[in-house]
């Protein structure tokens, strides 16, 4: 069964202490190696097992879905030796944790334009997700030659080949079913690990009202604690949607837009 869920520009969300969606840029891997005279391939090794972490903690915290930067649509520039590790543990991460996601009730599901994966590793991609399908303690989604111009351009051209009556016509809830996360909602906390400071064609669309969190921490190097500290600064962020912090104290929801009218309008009657 489909959900439909609310978007930041056109009404207001529920918020909570506890953030619905975590979105995660992993960065480090590279630098974690490096910093202990390994090759880079090491630390995106190291990576996995704080992907294990994450999984679990987002479980036991109660975040519903997690969201995970794996291999940008511009990492297909990086030397050809690190890319052919990236998707072979790519293939070979799949093939051991599906089983344990599986098992603890996880779902998977990986976005991006996965045309340019060989067919073993799209295979092993759809099989997962057809397994863990109907699995509702975490959605994990994977983002995996994913880019969020990419992701814009492919909806609109979805919708345009649905709809060509319409083009010129569209609005935000006529593409929103395109996006390739339109299962999930919006993010509502945005973290990006390894000192770096923004969202390198991350969600262009789904981060409109997320809150950002920057650690210098490098990815293999983020734990539970950690965790605890980026939802600790999310809770102390006032969530105001457009509105003033009167309204949000106040509690105000209704969208300015659906209220709004012209100080020369005059009533029909």
């Amino acid at each position: 069964m489909s959900v439909k869920f609310t978007s930041s520009t056109q009404a207001i969300p529920a918020v909570g202490d506890v953030p619905r969606h975590v979105a995660i840029i992993m960065d480090g891997n590279g630098r974690w190696a490096k910093k202990r005279f390994m090759p880079r391939v090491a630390g995106h090794k190291r990576g996995v097992e704080t992907v294990r972490t994450m999984v679990k903690a987002c479980i036991s915290r109660g975040i519903g879905y997690l969201t995970l930067f794996a291999f940008s649509s511009e990492n297909w520039r990086r030397p050809v030796e690190e890319v052919s590790f990236l998707m072979n543990l790519f293939v070979t991460a799949l093939q051991g944790e599906i089983g344990k996601l599986h098992a603890n009730g996880v779902r998977l599901r990986v976005v991006g334009d996965l045309s340019a994966f060989e067919p073993r590793l799209l295979a092993l991609i759809r099989e997962g997700e057809a397994l863990t399908a109907n699995n509702t303690h975490l959605t994990l989604t994977v983002a995996a030659n994913y880019g969020g111009r990419w992701d814009i351009l492919q909806a609109m051209n979805q919708l345009a080949l649905a709809h060509p009556e319409k083009v010129g016509h569209f609005g935000e809830a006529d593409l929103a079913p395109h996006l390739s996360m339109a299962y999930a909602p919006e993010p509502d906390l945005f973290i990006r690990t390894g000192g770096e400071q923004r969202i390198s064609n991350f969600l262009l669309w789904q981060l409109a009202y997320s809150e950002f969190y920057f650690t210098d921490l490098l990815w293999p190097d983020f734990d539970d604690s950690a965790l605890d500290a980026a939802i600790d600064s999310y809770r102390s962020r006032e969530r105001r949607f457009g509105r003033t912090s009167e309204q949000v104290i106040k509690g105000v929801t209704v969208s300015p837009a659906s209220t709004f009218r012209s100080p020369t309008a005059k009533d029909d009657a």
